[in-house]
């Protein structure tokens, strides 16, 4: 009975797993690189990288993670086709007890969403890039010299990776929303964006393409 129960939730877990976009794959392969390191054995995973698919049925085999539900165990296939990919990135860290200027919210419990600015020396932390934008932009409201802005990040919306604001792809509109609604979500690349809007929707632009208007129609919709 349990041969037959685990040969089902593969299955599941396999047609699931059919038609994956670029971006998602990337962010089960950072979940599943976690997962590994929390409950696998890792030296008793498998070490060939045929398909996805013969991974899955591989790992639950080997039961080198222990009884983890089906869900982790893609996670894992994904992490382990996908190694060259999963490497650590370049995070801006968010202080405990940071407030975005803008909203007073503290941004230290949204690391997910966060921006931050350093203007004359000093650091300023977001709790999206929407407030992030309302600063840069309405500067006579938060009495600050543009000038003396050196640097402005924000973070890849699936590896959290620190990023130049100004180089990044953004998505509006989508159906995916942040800690104050709609929001400019953040990608490394044009296509991660694509790939996005492909699976939730909305609108891709860019840092040079946002105005102050577009910033504020967002708390509108």
């Amino acid at each position: 009975m349990k041969k037959v129960l685990l040969a089902i939730s593969i299955l599941s877990v396999i047609i699931y797993s059919q038609e994956l976009s670029p971006s998602v794959v990337k962010k089960l392969a950072f979940k599943g690189q976690k997962i590994a390191k929390i409950f696998c054995q890792e030296d008793k995973l498998p070490q060939d990288k045929s398909n996805v698919d013969e991974l899955i049925s591989k790992i639950a085999s080997s039961k080198a993670c222990g009884n983890i539900g089906t869900n982790k165990i893609k996670a894992v296939a994904y992490y382990l086709l996908n190694k060259g990919d999963t490497k650590e990135v370049a995070k801006f860290k968010v202080p405990n007890g940071a407030k975005c200027p803008v909203c007073g919210m503290f941004v230290y419990k949204y690391p997910k969403w966060a921006a931050h600015m350093v203007v004359d020396g000093k650091n300023f932390y977001f709790d999206g890039v929407k407030d992030m934008l309302k600063y840069y932009f309405f500067d006579e409201d938060f009495k600050y010299d543009r000038d003396k802005i050196s640097k402005v990040e924000v973070r890849d919306f699936y590896t959290l990776e620190s990023l130049n604001a100004t180089k990044a792809f953004y998505v509006i509109g989508s159906k995916i929303y942040g800690p104050m609604g709609n929001e400019l979500i953040p990608f490394k690349t044009e296509k991660e964006a694509k790939n996005f809007i492909a699976d939730h929707s909305g609108k891709l632009i860019e840092f040079s393409k946002v105005t102050p208007e577009i910033v504020m129609s967002l708390d509108k919709k």
